[in-house]
């Protein structure tokens, strides 16, 4: 079976303990469902492995996924280091991240952004982020009310994602894609604009911004964006 490397920002949060069982509940949904693509899941934790251990843990793995989790540091995009919705930063993982970004496209390892992941990406390859967008509204709900709000998309003809069946998405995010980075376009976006999904050049790498792995999500959405990864690795092995 291929072997997918899930990799998190951390598997820790000392007095977050209510985000880490949300980022938990979240992992195990994607390992579920990407178990039943016919993957093997690999939990990895960026910010404890650090640059040289996470890139010793993905070597020989198949496909990467970047799972959701904190606002990536300003200092990595040339934001403004204070900004509304701020909150914990864990840098040592976004420096891992990262790294890991550059050494996929070097060895043309499929990769997959979700939330997080898709703004992480983008700065890795120079781009920039809209630090707040609101913390309700199209792309997120109160916390109170469960966080995820549903929404549709648009989807960029002859794009990576034209033609897979994706049922409207699940967001919580209070930032987004500004300035693309090098090599990125974009696949989709929300009926207000907001960059939902990226493709890179090389077509090796896809980003979202939505929540496809999310209990209540569209199941059948990750297992196309699986799909993708698994075409992508094919390709690279011919």
């Amino acid at each position: 079976m291929p072997r997918i490397a899930m990799i998190s920002v951390t598997d820790e949060r000392m007095g977050r303990e209510s985000y880490q069982a949300l980022a938990d509940g979240l992992d195990a949904s994607f390992t579920g469902l990407a178990e039943a693509s016919g993957w093997t899941v690999d939990r990895l934790a960026a910010g404890v492995l650090g640059e040289r251990g996470l890139q010793r843990a993905v070597a020989g793995t198949d496909a990467i996924v970047l799972m959701g989790g904190e606002d990536v540091h300003p200092s990595f995009y040339g934001g403004d280091l204070e900004y509304e919705g701020g909150g914990v930063h864990e840098e040592r993982a976004d420096a891992a991240q990262i790294a890991l970004v550059h050494r996929a496209l070097e060895t043309g390892t499929p990769l997959l952004g979700i939330c997080r992941g898709q703004q992480l990406v983008n700065v890795a390859l120079g781009g920039g982020l809209h630090q707040h967008i609101g913390f309700e509204g199209l792309h997120r709900q109160h916390p109170e009310t469960g966080g995820m709000v549903e929404h549709g998309l648009a989807v960029v003809t002859g794009g990576a994602l034209d033609g897979l069946a994706l049922r409207p998405v699940r967001s919580s995010h209070h930032q987004a894609v500004s300035t693309l980075g090098a090599g990125l376009r974009v696949a989709a976006t929300a009926e207000d604009g907001v960059v939902e999904a990226l493709e890179h050049e090389s077509g090796s790498l896809v980003t979202v911004q939505w929540h496809p792995e999310h209990p209540l999500g569209d199941a059948a959405g990750l297992a196309a964006l699986l799909g993708l990864l698994a075409r992508e690795r094919v390709l690279a092995a011919a």
